[in-house]
């Protein structure tokens, strides 16, 4: 991790370009209007360390790869950094424009190879720094009754996307099993269209608070394309599920937010 460090302060500059030139930030929703949904979400943030947190700078390992999210109340900055044999490969995604820089060099990408990496880029923060994304200007939220999952009473908490603003994956579905008792998200589950489509549902495990913001790691399960996301707990306590993976982020800590930084000297 301190190899991405180094990469992210050496590449400042050219950072600071693609601020100049990302046009119009993508402002989180204030959320002026109390419902009992924006209620639910906000018990949430507040459980899980984002409620009142004006700005975040982070980072963590996934997969081998590095990863970095920045964001205050009018901009937002994320990087991806893999390295490749001599080379660095930095991807940084700046309110919803990906600019790939191989060792800080730019690099030109079709618009749709851009539109693709910036989605992967995007999907890894949101799970990761869930569920401060749901309070973006494109998120529409509402209750969804409750359940029972092993015992456990939860609040269920639908999320849909405008098209506007929604990006690429508007289309998706979202919800979220909010516990009674700690008003943690302990599952969700979405469905989505974009790269051939699927439905999964994630247990999270392992939770843990860095510098008051907790992060979990879930296990992350596949079913038939066209379940029903509330048919999914069921499927899950009856072993009917079928593990597709681990998400597990490593070397979780907070760092120093990349736009207040220095050039190097």
């Amino acid at each position: 991790m301190l190899r991405l460090l180094k990469q992210l302060f050496g590449f400042f500059c050219l950072l600071a370009t693609v601020f100049a030139c990302s046009g119009k930030p993508t402002q989180p929703s204030t959320m002026p209007m109390a419902t009992p949904a924006k209620d639910l979400l906000n018990r949430a943030l507040q459980a899980h360390g984002y409620a009142g947190a004006d700005k975040l700078a982070y980072r963590f390992t996934f997969r081998g790869v590095d990863y970095s999210f920045n964001r205050d109340l009018e901009r937002s900055l994320y990087t991806r950094t893999t390295y490749v044999e001599s080379d660095t490969i930095l991807d940084v995604l700046t309110n919803g424009r990906l600019v790939r820089f191989t060792n800080g060099v730019p690099v030109s990408l079709p618009d749709t190879m851009a539109a693709k990496y910036g989605r992967s880029v995007n999907s890894v923060i949101y799970f990761a720094s869930l569920p401060d994304k749901l309070t973006d200007a494109a998120v529409n939220l509402s209750l969804d009754g409750n359940a029972t999952i092993k015992g456990k009473e939860y609040q269920l908490l639908r999320i849909h996307f405008d098209e506007e603003n929604g990006g690429d994956d508007h289309d998706d579905n979202f919800l979220y099993w909010i516990n009674d008792s700690t008003d943690r998200v302990d599952y969700l589950a979405y469905d989505y269209r974009v790269d051939g489509g699927g439905v999964r549902f994630r247990s999270a495990y392992n939770p843990r608070v860095i510098d008051g913001v907790l992060f979990s790691d879930y296990v992350n399960y596949k079913a038939p394309m066209g379940t029903p996301l509330n048919d999914l707990p069921q499927l899950y306590e009856r072993g009917e599920l079928k593990e597709l993976s681990r998400i597990e982020l490593e070397e979780v800590a907070v760092v120093e937010e990349v736009w207040q930084a220095s050039p190097p000297k």
